[in-house]
């Protein structure tokens, strides 16, 4: 069966965590494409901002306010979508947040919350808009994952616990949705300039900028497959990592972020 893409004239595009960062600018690309785009965030505020910014397009964006860690409001909120706007054939679940889970800190109120945004916020979002997909026999998903999801990194126990999660829920998905006509992607950037990067206080290897992310992964709505990955240097480097056996990759990556360690205990 040909991977169905989506293109404007089919339906709506939805983005989520549509107010900053990566979900703003993948909003503001694909209203350049001329998408009619949901965007839903918390803040309507920021929203209604990215609207009209759009308003120079071909497309539209519609805001929307939204919390994903609200189960029966995300329910809710696809089926008043499809109702008032019409079908939503393109959907990027852009869920995530990085909350510090140190030892100290292990298992408490952060790392519960990164667990329950990441993984939970996501479930919400695809739970109620897959049903609709299978009944029309078509639609795109891509969630954003993270290339931290492909092993055990430093200090990010919680994140990439939950970004390896998505990043194997959407590869069990595949085999499910293929034959129904319903794309499913994943997408895993490396590190991209965005307010969440910017409390990182660690080097950021390769870092994208915003505008080139949106691109990239608009690019790859676009031309299908399964995995939209950047920067290809970081995430080629990863997977080969990832393949090392473990003394070699805990002794490859204790040597890699030795120096920030030591500078941490000085």
């Amino acid at each position: 069966m040909r991977q169905y893409r989506a293109v404007p004239r089919d339906g709506l595009a939805w983005v989520t965590g549509a107010s900053s960062g990566i979900g703003r600018a993948v909003a503001l690309e694909l209203s350049r494409r001329g998408f009619v785009v949901i965007a839903t965030a918390r803040r309507l505020d920021q929203l209604e901002q990215l609207a009209q910014e759009a308003e120079q397009f071909s497309g539209r964006i519609i805001p929307r306010a939204a919390d994903v860690t609200d189960r029966t409001g995300m329910a809710q909120l696809v089926a008043s979508l499809e109702q008032d706007h019409g079908p939503v054939n393109l959907a990027f679940f852009n869920v995530g947040t990085f909350l510090p889970d140190d030892l100290g800190t292990f298992g408490g109120d952060g790392f519960r919350a990164t667990f329950d945004v990441n993984i939970n916020g996501t479930l919400n979002a695809l739970g109620p808009l897959l049903p609709l997909m299978q009944a029309r026999g078509r639609g795109q998903v891509a969630i954003n994952a993270s290339v931290a999801g492909y092993g055990g990194l430093p200090r990010a126990s919680a994140y990439g616990a939950t970004k390896a999660a998505l990043i194997n829920m959407c590869e069990s998905l595949k085999f499910s949705l293929d034959p129904q006509g319903i794309t499913i992607q994943v997408v895993n950037p490396g590190f991209v300039r965005t307010p969440l990067t910017d409390k990182n206080d660690f080097p950021m290897p390769f870092l994208v900028e915003l505008d080139e992310a949106a691109h990239r992964i608009c690019d790859g709505f676009a031309k299908g497959g399964f995995e939209i990955a950047f920067p290809r240097r970081l995430a080629w480097i990863l997977k080969f990592l990832n393949m090392l056996p473990y003394p070699l990759y805990f002794w490859l990556l204790k040597f890699v972020t030795r120096e920030k360690h030591q500078g941490e205990t000085r």
